[in-house]
């Protein structure tokens, strides 16, 4: 059997490095991906991908990445279930990266711009 996604997309806010009671260092982030087709509207459509990220690559991307930058994410889905405060629970689908590729820099395109 085979668990595994790649997906390209934005930086939705800036990421926040945290450390787990174990002392593993994690971030989560969310990545805004277009669909590639248009609805009934003829509009695209944009998906909200939530992706967790441990230890260095974690490290690496709270280090290098803001807001808006473009992110390739290779990992697996992973659901785990969530028990709201009304006793009900949800299960929650996220990617769990185990390789990320920083492709363009919003900043580096702001400086670009600015010439």
């Amino acid at each position: 059997m085979l668990n595994q996604t790649i997906i390209v997309g934005r930086m939705v806010r800036e990421p926040e490095l945290r450390e787990t009671e174990n002392g593993k260092k994690v971030t989560n982030i969310t990545l805004a991906v277009p669909r590639s087709f248009k609805n009934q509207e003829g509009e695209y459509e944009t998906d909200f991908i939530h992706c967790t990220l441990w230890q260095g690559i974690a490290e690496n991307t709270v280090q290098y990445v803001q807001k808006g930058d473009l992110l390739g994410i290779k990992g697996r889905l992973q659901t785990r279930q969530i028990t709201l405060d009304d006793e009900t629970t949800r299960n929650s689908v996220e990617v769990v990266a185990e390789r990320v590729t920083f492709l363009s820099s919003n900043k580096k395109i702001e400086e670009e711009s600015k010439k």
